[in-house]
Formats: structure tokens, C-alpha cells, sequence
């Protein structure tokens, strides 16, 4: 499984890509959110809940390099069917695809589960 991960940075690197992953999960779940405030959940709506579950996925750093593949073609799909901004979407869709090539980053649970380990010895 450690073959699926470039790295885990630490340091500096490492909270650049905290700080990425905060951000993408955020506006992931702020654009589901508006999107579905005050009306009910219907078809067209599929991409933005889909990119809410994912976006809990980036928070956690879960499975990031597979989320973010997935939120770059959600976002897409968004984009391109014109069910939210295309600005953002093309964003977001540049995000998670330079996430998913990246790595989740030191401080995230990838990090945790299939980490380098440390044997005290």
C-alpha cells in the first residue's frame, strides 16, 4: 500500500499540504451545503454529495490519493454540466488532482496507517 503514496512530508511541506487539504475539504462541503439549502435532494445534486462525502475524505486525509482523482473528476463533471460555478470547480478539480499526485502529507491518517514505521528498540 505504501506504493500508492509519493510521500509524507513533514515540516513546512507537510502543513502546505495540511493547509490544501483543509481548504479543498471546506469548500467541498461549503458547495454542498449551498447547494442544497432549502431545496430537496434530487439527481442533479449527485456530484455536489458525492464531492461532500469526498471532501470529508480530504479533511481526514483518508485514502487521499484516490479522493483526490475522484474530487478532480466529480469537479469536472460539476463544471461541465453547469450545476455550480465552473470557476471553482476547475479549481478545485486542479487541487485535488495535484493532491492526489503530492500525497496526503505527514498529518493525516494515510500518514498513520501506512507510514513508515518507527521500532524502538
Amino acid at each position: 500500500m505504501q506504493r500508492l503514496f509519493s510521500n509524507f512530508a513533514s515540516g513546512w511541506p507537510g502543513l502546505g499540504l495540511l493547509i490544501q487539504r483543509v481548504v479543498i475539504g471546506i469548500v467541498l462541503l461549503e458547495q454542498a451545503f449551498t447547494t442544497f439549502k432549502g431545496t430537496l435532494i434530487s439527481s442533479p445534486g449527485a456530484p455536489h454529495m458525492m464531492g461532500a462525502a469526498l471532501g470529508i475524505f480530504v479533511l481526514a486525509g483518508l485514502w487521499t490519493p484516490v479522493a483526490g482523482v475522484l474530487v478532480a473528476a466529480v469537479e469536472v463533471w460539476i463544471a461541465l454540466s453547469g450545476a455550480g460555478d465552473p470557476w471553482t470547480s476547475f479549481m478545485l478539480a486542479a487541487l485535488g488532482g495535484t493532491l492526489a499526485m503530492i500525497g496526503p502529507g505527514a498529518w493525516s491518517i494515510d500518514a498513520q496507517l501506512f507510514g513508515r514505521k518507527h521500532i524502538a528498540t
